[in-house]
């Protein structure tokens, strides 16, 4: 065993260190981000090189059902799992010791399985590194702590918190109201520490019982593979004390939604510089470019950016939610944000994208609307500089517009990949037929007996 465990992460290594390691968790994420794969005996882990499962988990939807190949064919080969060892990372709420361990999948003939969105990641990134380019991201992830709901017709309300109150709203920024679930707080820092993350901040949000963790910029696989542990971290932490975490775009109805924030910056790889400031510091056309890429290309990019039909229920005007393709320098209202900063950390801020996204893909959508932006080399619109949310309505606000969208921007399917473009469509469109057929209690109340 310890030849493959010389290669993991120090964070792992001290994990272990001293105690037999058990089970070995290996996963891939799947459209969804839910982590598929299979465990087994440590020793055994380590006698194989890899590992296999069909490739047919990239069409199961979010209900667990099917959707139909776009290749026409369901024969379900086995792809090829490549274990990553730079993912390797503690599982520390089991009762054994247990490692995860992300995987890359490959088809029988060594090339990357194209629908699986770690590889729709890395594809956008090799194409920054083919022009000389390598992206930094910081991600900020929101989400709720919300009460034990076991029947999914009652409403989801707040999590009751250690003063015998439920959590409150429009508490933004409020130590206290964090304080409130500390000991959810608490353990989430613990499991992080044990799998080597670093948290940047930790904060309360707007809504009851809406928190937001600020993770430090990076590596877009890297950090796109911390989202992925950390959804299962925190679920795992809030199940310690009696609630659950959700990373819904829109949980609990008159309260705000929860998005996935992400910072871009593009750095000269032979250089080591930002490409959006000048050796004088001043913006340059490329930081300009890269924003009318945004403008350009996001439409269609919603659909990876908010895949469910809840995900649109948090673009509502003057919530909290900038539903808009202005951009603007420290404006908040703008769905592109520049924030304050030095010129080596100039950034653009995407804050379109929900959290319920899965965070390669979110990710990868993001990165390759502004790479099509530094290719196409446009100017943006003016920059807003008033109350952005009184912008005209640019973006869909329903998921089968959104992938309307998506099937008609032939650039950005390029750039994420035609095959996995089909198989994206096909899974979500299934989702949004099976919504379709789903009954409101809305509907049952105002027009049972009025219309």
């Amino acid at each position: 065993m310890a030849e493959w465990t010389d290669q993991l992460p120090q964070a792992a290594r001290d994990y272990i260190a001293g105690r037999r390691l058990d089970e070995v968790e290996c996963i891939v994420s799947d459209i969804a981000g839910v982590a598929r794969g299979k465990a087994m005996p440590a020793s055994k882990f380590g006698r194989q090189a890899s590992f296999y499962l069909p490739n047919s988990i990239f069409l199961q939807t979010i209900t667990g059902d099917w959707a139909d190949n776009p290749t026409g064919a369901f024969t379900e080969p086995d792809m090829v799992l490549v274990p990553d060892y730079s993912t390797a990372t503690a599982a520390p709420w089991t009762a054994d010791v247990t490692l995860q361990v992300i995987h890359d999948a490959m088809d029988q003939q060594g090339r990357p399985v194209q629908s699986s969105p770690r590889n729709v990641l890395r594809r956008v990134l090799d194409l920054y590194a083919a022009e000389g380019w390598r992206p930094i991201i910081a991600p900020e992830m929101e989400f709720f702590f919300v009460a034990r709901n076991t029947d999914p017709n009652m409403p989801i309300i707040p999590p009751m918190g250690r003063t015998g109150r439920r959590a409150a709203a429009k508490q933004a920024y409020s130590l206290s109201a964090v304080d409130e679930y500390g000991k959810v707080i608490d353990d989430i820092y613990d499991f992080a520490e044990a799998q080597g993350f670093e948290i940047d901040g930790i904060l309360q949000e707007g809504g009851a019982g809406q928190v937001e963790i600020n993770l430090a910029h990076g590596d877009p696989i890297r950090l796109a593979d911390e989202i992925f542990y950390f959804k299962r971290l925190i679920r795992e932490a809030a199940l310690r004390h009696d609630c659950f975490a959700t990373f819904m775009a829109k949980p609990i109805e008159g309260e705000p939604g929860s998005a996935m924030h992400i910072h871009h910056s593009v750095i000269d790889i032979a250089t080591g510089q930002n490409i959006f400031s000048s050796p004088r510091g001043e913006e340059t056309p490329e930081f300009l470019h890269f924003i009318a890429g945004m403008q350009a290309h996001l439409p269609a990019a919603v659909a990876l950016l908010a895949p469910y039909v809840n995900s649109y229920r948090r673009y509502v005007p003057d919530f909290a939610a900038p539903i808009n393709l202005e951009w603007g320098r420290d404006n908040r209202t703008t769905g592109l944000r520049v924030p304050i900063s030095d010129p080596a950390g100039r950034r653009v801020e995407n804050r379109l994208a929900g959290m319920d996204c899965n965070p390669y893909l979110g990710i990868a959508a993001s990165l390759a609307c502004g790479y099509l932006g530094l290719k196409e080399a446009k100017l943006p619109r003016p920059e807003c500089l008033g109350d952005a949310y009184m912008s005209e309505d640019e973006l869909p606000y329903n998921l089968g517009d959104a992938l309307d969208l998506l099937e008609e921007d032939s650039a950005l399917r390029d750039v994420l990949g035609a095959d996995f473009c089909g198989v994206y469509d096909s899974v979500k469109r299934n989702e949004y037929k099976e919504f379709l057929q789903v009954i409101s209690p809305w509907e049952r109340e105002h027009l049972l007996l009025n219309v």
